[in-house]
């Protein structure tokens, strides 16, 4: 489906609104079906991830194209009414120059939000060093600007879940990118309430973003007071609606038992969810 110019920066605009106050959660639905359920339960935008994604397609995180996450993401965009922010992982690209041309194509999926990565995907140096990935954001931040849309840029540091816990470098990362053009600052992997206070404040008043992928201690409000933003589930959903596939499986072929299909969703709840979707399409 063509959505229009007009349709695209409304909902542009009403995604950095949502960053202006307050604090939301931003799931990340990785497929059509789950984009369109999450809206139905009133959710106030998306995001992308390149984990769940990447399951759907059988391959490990991090091993899809660049052209399949560009078609992933029209998809996803086409498929609700609501801004999506797109997981785009390390831009797919070695250098700045490549990475600019990357980013002019994930804007023209209609995202209205872009995060970048500062990871290497490599053990021995899982970081890029802070001069370069600060380029990285500076090239993404002129290629959004270059053509007119108004897209949030969200800066990652990866410190916490590449194995380099180290709370101040993560919040140099993090204070660079902001001055780089950054307009969203995320450390995934931070879950001490001390240490996301701190890159709150080290940060502010740019939004902070939370990720919180397992059950946790942490409820919104508590988020919220500790001065987050906005929370995204990375992976989390896809992992749960995988684990609930995996039970009912192994019980099937390990035990000849159906009983791991016990708290399945109904055919017919299914059924009226997707059809009420292409009903209000056809008004």
């Amino acid at each position: 489906m063509d959505i229009s110019p007009t349709v695209i920066a409304q909902r542009r605009d009403a995604f950095r609104k949502l960053h202006d106050s307050g604090c939301f959660v931003l799931p990340n639905p990785w497929d059509v079906g789950s984009a369109r359920y999450l809206e139905q339960l009133g959710f106030k935008a998306l995001a992308s991830t390149s984990s769940g994604f990447a399951w759907h397609m059988a391959m490990q995180d991090n091993e899809v194209t660049l052209e399949e996450v560009l078609q992933h993401l029209k998809e996803i965009v086409a498929a609700t009414d609501l801004p999506v922010n797109a997981d785009f992982e390390d831009g797919f690209a070695n250098n700045a120059d490549d990475l600019y041309q990357n980013v002019l194509k994930a804007v023209q999926t209609g995202v209205a939000g872009l995060s970048l990565e500062d990871s290497t995907g490599h053990a021995d140096h899982p970081l890029r060093d802070i001069a370069s990935a600060t380029e990285r954001i500076q090239a993404a931040r002129a290629a959004i600007d270059s053509t007119g849309a108004n897209v949030l840029l969200v800066g990652r540091a990866e410190n916490f879940i590449v194995g380099v816990p180290d709370l101040q470098n993560t919040i140099s990362r993090l204070q660079a990118y902001a001055q780089a053009g950054a307009d969203v600052l995320y450390a995934p992997g931070i879950k001490a309430p001390e240490d996301i206070r701190a890159a709150v404040q080290a940060i502010a008043p740019k939004p902070f973003n939370l990720l919180i992928g397992s059950t946790s201690d942490l409820t919104v409000r508590q988020a919220q007071e500790l001065g987050v933003r906005r929370i995204s589930v990375g992976g989390g959903l896809a992992r749960t609606a995988w684990g609930g596939f995996m039970r009912a499986a192994r019980t099937l072929a390990e035990q000849g038992s159906f009983d791991g299909f016990e708290g399945a969703a109904s055919g017919n709840e299914l059924n009226a969810l997707f059809e009420s979707r292409e009903a209000r399409r056809r008004r």
